[in-house]
C-alpha cells in the first residue's frame, strides 16, 4: 500500500484512532496537530504543526506532505471544537473561533488538497461533522451552524472532484467517548460511540470503490426521533 493520508487533529480522540487504523491498514501518514510532540505513538508518520486558525497552515501542511511523499490520496478533516454559543450565552469572539476552526479551516484544507486528490484518480475526502449538522436538538446554535456548514462543504468537494474520481463523505456521529463529549454528554462513556468504532467506519468508507460512494454517514449511539 503506497497511499498517503492526511489527518488533522490526530493527537487525540477520533483523529488519533483514525491515524492508528490507517497505519494498521498500511497507509503512509501525514498527521497535523497543534503540538506534534504530544503524539505518543511511533507510526513512522510525518508529524506537522497545524494550527487551524492560521490561514496559511493548510497550504503549508499540504505542501509539506507532497514534498515528503510525492502524492496525496486521502484527507481526513477532523480537527474541531465545541463551545456553547446560544442566543443568550456565548460571544462574538467564540462564534468567530468556532467558525474559523470548524468551517474555514476545513475549507482551506480542501482547497489546498483537492488538486492532489484529483490526480490520485480515487482520492478521498472525509469530514468529521456531527448529527448536530443534521438536526437541532439543543440550542448550541454556533456549533450547529458550523456543522451544517461543513456538510455543505463536503458535498461541494464531492461535486467538484467527482469527475476525477474524488469521493467525499461527511461522517456525522452523535456523542463519542472523547474529552470533548465528556464535558457535555448526558450518557456514561460506555453508552457512547467509541472512537475506535468511528475510525473503523471511516477507513472502511475510504476503501470503497468509486462506484459505491456514501455522501453522508449518520452514526447513532441512541435512538434519534428526527433521523
Amino acid at each position: 500500500m503506497n497511499k498517503v493520508a492526511m489527518v488533522s487533529g490526530a493527537n487525540r480522540g477520533i483523529g488519533r484512532e483514525i491515524a492508528l487504523e490507517l497505519h494498521r491498514r498500511g497507509y503512509r501518514l501525514s498527521l497535523g496537530m497543534r503540538d506534534p510532540s504530544s503524539f505518543d505513538n511511533d507510526l513512522d508518520a510525518l508529524l506537522c504543526t497545524y494550527e487551524a486558525r492560521d490561514e496559511h497552515a493548510a497550504r503549508h501542511w499540504v505542501d509539506a506532505t507532497i514534498g515528503h511523499f510525492g502524492r496525496l490520496d486521502v484527507l481526513v478533516s477532523n480537527a474541531g471544537i465545541c463551545k456553547m454559543i446560544g442566543f443568550e450565552e456565548g460571544s462574538a469572539d467564540l462564534l468567530d473561533e468556532t467558525l474559523d476552526i470548524n468551517v474555514k479551516a476545513p475549507f482551506r484544507l480542501a482547497q489546498a488538497a483537492l488538486p492532489h486528490l484529483r490526480r490520485a484518480g480515487n482520492g478521498r475526502f472525509v469530514q468529521l461533522a456531527s448529527l448536530s449538522g443534521k438536526r437541532v436538538k439543543n440550542l448550541n446554535v454556533g456549533y450547529q451552524m458550523s456543522k451544517h456548514a461543513v456538510i455543505a462543504l463536503t458535498h461541494a468537494v464531492r461535486r467538484a472532484g467527482w469527475d476525477d474520481g474524488v469521493r467525499a463523505t461527511a461522517v456525522c456521529p452523535g456523542f463519542v467517548n472523547t474529552d470533548m463529549a465528556a464535558a457535555i454528554a448526558d450518557l456514561p462513556p460506555d453508552a457512547m460511540t467509541q472512537p475506535g468504532d468511528i475510525a473503523a467506519i471511516v477507513v472502511n468508507t475510504l476503501e470503497l470503490p468509486n462506484t459505491a460512494s456514501m455522501a453522508e454517514l449518520l452514526i447513532n449511539c441512541r435512538h434519534e426521533d428526527m433521523l
